[in-house]
């Protein structure tokens, strides 16, 4: 009797052990195969869709490093300087198909030599692009994207980040067009003579209080001619200002959700808001300081973040601005601190796979991937050919008698009027 029923007890833990182990394998087991099926699924749609990167400053760490002489540099291999995010084999991983390479000078060049050296900074992209022709296309067009990623080449775009590159002259902006500039960023940490940037808004007395009517030009121009509005590292006023008188889309090249990480470098829900009416796309940017923002009240480090929480603001976009407003913005090889999983360019795969982990759609993925940015492109170049037909270029000029152009030794010629 006694053995019968050890033998009872015996069975009975045994299936119990069976039980729990098949409880515990078959959801995991379960997971795996769903995360390795969302990983299929992530390459599998950026080989469909280019993926689109707004903003990567490989550009600048040529000029910091190497002083622009790319012949001593091979793109094969992993760079030597430091941050390096980018290089051939890394972008082949990472499926990029389509570059924005950010055209950057210093705010220190404004009033300068800014304009020599956004030359220099398009000159060296374009120079890239031809040492590499088996695997960059240069590219000024939506359809140029699509074309590229057919021929699996990686389609490079420039974008200069930064008004004061232009000198304030309506020419110098006409002229980086015919150069192929496509977007550029209104301002970038330091204000124009015409409009203000992020940092005004812990200002209680902005200098321009947003856009001037020269800058108001400058962003009616540039819809004529058919370059994006950038409006990352602008004023909030400033982001009204340019929402209230574009009438193509808006992008914001490499800025995450203030609602999630409140730097001022971030987009404030009234503006996502304003930028899903417009039509507009928000790429998320990657640095850590964007997107890991600690409350006031808790000790935490800015310098760490996760993809997860990348992800997080690609959600917070999509839940106020819509999934057709959403985009990649890495800002890569132009912080010093990414993400843990975002390490470099190869990652992007897996930040797809975490968009369809989270239960993004194939359209939503493929929306993110590169298809909001090529309707928004598409829109803007739509609507450069309707204004072209009717409008002018803007000749008007910057005023030169206030601010820091007082007194400017480096202007060689004012226009002076003739009296009536």
């Amino acid at each position: 009797m006694e053995r019968s029923r050890l033998i009872i007890i015996l069975v009975a833990v045994g299936i119990l052990t069976v039980a729990i182990v098949v409880a515990i394998a078959v959801p995991v087991s379960m997971n795996n195969n769903k995360s390795k099926r969302a990983s299929e699924l992530a390459i599998q749609y950026m080989k469909e869709v280019p993926l689109i990167d707004g903003h990567n400053d490989l550009p600048w760490q040529f000029k910091q490093a190497v002083n622009n002489m790319l012949q001593t540099v091979d793109l094969n291999e992993t760079p030597t300087w430091d941050p390096t995010h980018t290089d051939i084999p890394r972008l082949r991983t990472g499926q990029v198909g389509a570059q924005f390479w950010a055209a950057y000078t210093s705010c220190d060049s404004q009033y300068n030599d800014a304009l020599m050296h956004i030359l220099d900074q398009i000159d060296v992209i374009k120079r890239m692009v031809q040492m590499y022709p088996e695997t960059f296309d240069f590219v000024t067009t939506a359809q140029g994207i699509v074309d590229s990623h057919e021929n699996q080449k990686i389609a490079s775009l420039i974008g200069v980040e930064g008004g004061h590159n232009i000198d304030s002259s309506m020419a110098s902006l006409r002229m980086l067009y015919e150069l192929g500039v496509r977007y550029m960023t209104v301002t970038h940490s330091c204000n124009t003579p015409w409009a203000d940037n992020w940092l005004m808004d812990d200002e209680t007395n902005p200098e321009h209080n947003g856009l001037t009517a020269f800058g108001k030009d400058v962003v009616r121009e540039m819809n004529r001619l058919g370059m994006l509005v950038d409006l990352s590292h602008v004023s909030v006023k400033t982001m009204n200002d340019a929402l209230d008188l574009v009438t193509a889309p808006v992008m914001f090249s490499h800025t995450s959700a203030y609602e999630l990480c409140n730097h001022y470098r971030n987009a404030p829900n009234s503006i996502l808001t304003r930028v899903k009416a417009n039509g507009g796309v928000v790429m998320v940017n990657f640095y850590t300081k964007y997107i890991n923002c600690p409350p006031a009240n808790v000790t935490a480090d800015d310098n760490y973040a996760t993809l997860g929480q990348v992800a997080d603001h690609m959600d917070h976009i999509k839940e106020v601005c819509g999934w057709e407003c959403v985009g990649f913005g890495s800002d890569y090889d132009g912080v010093g601190t990414v993400p843990e999983g975002l390490e470099d360019v190869s990652k992007f795969p897996d930040l797809v796979t975490e968009l369809l982990q989270r239960g993004w759609t194939e359209e939503e993925v493929k929306g993110a991937i590169g298809n909001n940015l090529l309707r928004v492109f598409r829109a803007v170049e739509e609507e450069s050919q309707r204004l072209q037909a009717s409008i002018l270029p803007y000749e008007n000029t910057m005023p030169r008698d206030s601010g820091k152009e007082v007194n400017n030794t480096c202007r060689t010629y004012v226009y002076d009027p003739p009296a009536q």
